[in-house]
């Protein structure tokens, strides 16, 4: 069962103004609620869907530091959260995770610089060695691989963006591996390979609605088998006017 079970939306404020435009927000408020039914859910959309904003929501909301982390973090180096959490709902399940993390590809030098501060016998939980003397990519997948644990939620905000294609598949074996262990993902990206866990549930954000969609008709995946497919005819494609 998973922890978050459901979100709905409650009330729109004067304060939700602007993020009330957003497709994410406004096919929630169309729903009486949105159920969260496989252990893996993915958000896929153009940017300013409201992919990250509905994330961001869901984190702060289920009690995660706005800027990322686990928990029990509790840094915060500058309020620019909107305020959707306080609108929100959330359903959950009976039983509580045993560990959670919230990562956001935009503040995770932040989270990384808080738990530096934690001392050593907290930092051995992400693999002893300080976020910040490793690469991007290799400090995030070094919390992914010593810091997810089984039966945590774990909301991931385009993950992607500190991985090389090659981690991208090890990020998405150890989701599946999490996944058949009892933890709960909820992700945003734009990365097909991602986005490819088996029996995952994909919601598609667009003017048209929270709407799940099979994993080859997703624009994500559309877009980037054109490409590969033939990248010299969609390169001339796109120049040819110049």
């Amino acid at each position: 069962m998973n922890f978050i079970r459901s979100v709905k939306l409650e009330k729109l404020t004067k304060e939700l103004r602007y993020v009330s435009k957003l497709p994410a927000v406004k096919s929630l408020a169309k729903l009486d609620e949105f159920e969260f039914i496989s252990p893996v859910t993915y958000f896929v959309g153009e940017n300013g869907s409201g992919k990250s904003t509905l994330l961001e929501a869901l984190a702060v909301k289920y009690g995660f530091n706005a800027e990322g982390g686990s928990l029990n973090f509790s840094f915060s180096t500058k309020k620019t959260h909107s305020p959707l959490h306080s609108a929100i709902k959330l359903a959950r399940g009976i039983e509580r995770p045993k560990t959670g993390f919230f990562l956001r590809a935009e503040s995770f030098y932040n989270a990384a610089s808080y738990i530096d501060t934690l001392g050593s016998e907290i930092l051995g939980a992400y693999g002893g060695v300080s976020l910040h003397e490793q690469s991007h990519g290799e400090s995030f997948f070094s919390l992914v691989l010593n810091r997810f644990i089984d039966r945590g939620l774990y909301i991931l905000d385009e993950p992607e963006a500190a991985l090389s294609p090659s981690r991208q598949l090890s990020l998405l074996i150890r989701i599946k591996e999490l996944a058949d262990n009892g933890s709960q993902f909820i992700i945003a990206t734009h990365s097909p390979i991602v986005l490819a866990c088996p029996n995952a549930d994909i919601y598609e954000l667009s003017s048209k609605g929270i709407v799940k969609t099979a994993y080859e008709d997703t624009e994500t995946y559309s877009v980037m088998k054109a490409f590969m497919d033939s990248p010299e005819r969609m390169i001339d494609h796109l120049f040819e006017k110049e």
